[in-house]
Order: structure tokens, then sequence, then C-alpha cells
């Protein structure tokens, strides 16, 4: 069984967690409908980006 040799010290152990944090998304305000959107993500309602029509709705 693997155990420990030695006791993981608060700097060592607060290092290791330093990339745990959760990162707020980045929104922004679409230019055409004012809907807010991921920034560089197609417009979910309308299925444009970046000016174009990438997702076209069923008939």
């Amino acid at each position: 069984m693997a155990v420990p040799k030695k006791k993981v010290s608060k700097s060592r152990r607060n290092n290791r967690r330093a990339h745990d944090a959760l990162v707020a998304t980045n929104v922004v305000e679409d230019q055409h409908t004012g809907e807010i959107k991921r920034r560089h993500h197609m417009d979910l309602k309308t299925g444009m980006y970046k000016g174009r029509q990438v997702v076209t709705e069923k008939a």
C-alpha cells in the first residue's frame, strides 16, 4: 500500500491547487440581435458566426 513518506507542506499543497479555481466565461452582447453570447462562438438563436450563416433552421 502506498503511504507518503513525508508530510506535504501547506505551500506545496496550495501550489498544486493553484489552478483549480473556477473561471467565469467571457460573454459579449451580439451586435445584430443584442443577445448575450460567448465570445468566438456562434449565436445559438440565429446560427450566425462572423456575419455568415453557419447553421440553418430545420424546415
